[in-house]
């Protein structure tokens, strides 16, 4: 029978939360919060205004709460989940942005991600380059299979 070790990857995927990676999760949970604030009074008080531009404030809301817990989990399929939110995060600033820009009609009240996170001193646009270039330094290790019966 071949036993898994998972200490090399547990004891890795703790090194993601020391450092810049501490300053990582903190600025995502804070995000998190504004985010899930503001689309939440967003969508109570006056959601027929800008419904696209409310619901992608939902959306970016949803996206910081799950990369704010992949973050802080250890393994790889949390060190999977961080990537795709934290991908799928710079995707929507860089497409809402753009849109906000080019065709400000379709959003006539900003999302967190409008004009590149202009709303958020532009840390929307920044956090998910630094978060994909802590995650790409800071791989876990995957269990090694050692032989043992």
């Amino acid at each position: 029978m071949i036993k898994l070790q998972n200490a090399p990857s547990q004891a890795r995927a703790k090194t993601r939360m020391s450092g810049v990676g501490r300053v990582l999760v903190a600025v995502y949970g804070v995000l998190a919060l504004a985010a899930t604030g503001r689309s939440f009074v967003q969508i109570v008080s006056k959601f027929d205004e800008a419904p696209l531009a409310y619901a992608l404030s939902a959306l970016a809301a949803v996206v910081y709460i799950v990369a704010t817990i992949a973050l802080v989990r250890p393994g790889v399929v949390w060190y999977r989940v961080a990537w795709a939110t934290i991908a799928f995060e710079f995707t929507g600033v860089i497409v809402v942005g753009a849109l906000s820009v080019m065709m400000p009609g379709l959003f006539p009240h900003d999302t967190v991600w409008s004009g590149f996170g202009r709303g958020y001193l532009f840390i929307p646009l920044v956090v998910p380059v630094l978060g994909m270039w802590w995650l790409a330094t800071h791989r876990p290790v995957p269990p090694v299979a050692t032989g043992a019966v």
